[in-house]
């Protein structure tokens, strides 16, 4: 089975992943809208994030590679379920990810909390530090 030669199905579920995180990219809620205005650029202490970003078998509304924090963004639907975010949560957590779950309405009443809580995390957990080239 496969889309042809070199396609196996691992390589398929990649490929929609990919498409599919292309897609909510495009079609991003209000509230996404909102906090990327402030995640964008690096203008949380100069850290870059990346948005709707496939990790594994799921897509993540935020992503910090440098320090390894992910940030959720829930609607009601996510009361529902509650289940399958902790196991998605666990998944994360064992890849070396912390994962700040914030619900859409805290991002629209507080968002000036919902910042500080991710610049706090941000400014307490720096990258690790390259080697130093040449060093010993």
């Amino acid at each position: 089975m496969g889309g042809g030669p070199g396609w196996g199905c691992g390589q398929f579920m990649t490929d929609r992943l990919i498409d599919f995180a292309k897609q909510l990219r495009k079609d991003q809620t209000d509230v996404e809208i909102i906090l990327w205005k402030h995640l964008r650029s690096k203008q949380i202490d100069g850290f870059k994030f990346r948005r709707q970003q496939p990790i594994g078998a799921y897509i993540v509304d935020f992503v910090c590679f440098e320090i390894k924090l992910i940030i959720e963004l829930d609607g009601s639907q996510h009361i529902e379920e509650k289940e399958k975010d902790v196991a998605r949560d666990n998944w994360l957590k064992s890849q070396g990810f912390t994962v700040l779950r914030f619900w859409n309405n805290d991002v629209i009443i507080n968002k000036a909390g919902v910042l500080t809580v991710i610049y706090n995390y941000c400014c307490e957990h720096p990258p690790l530090a390259p080697p130093i080239k040449g060093g010993e």
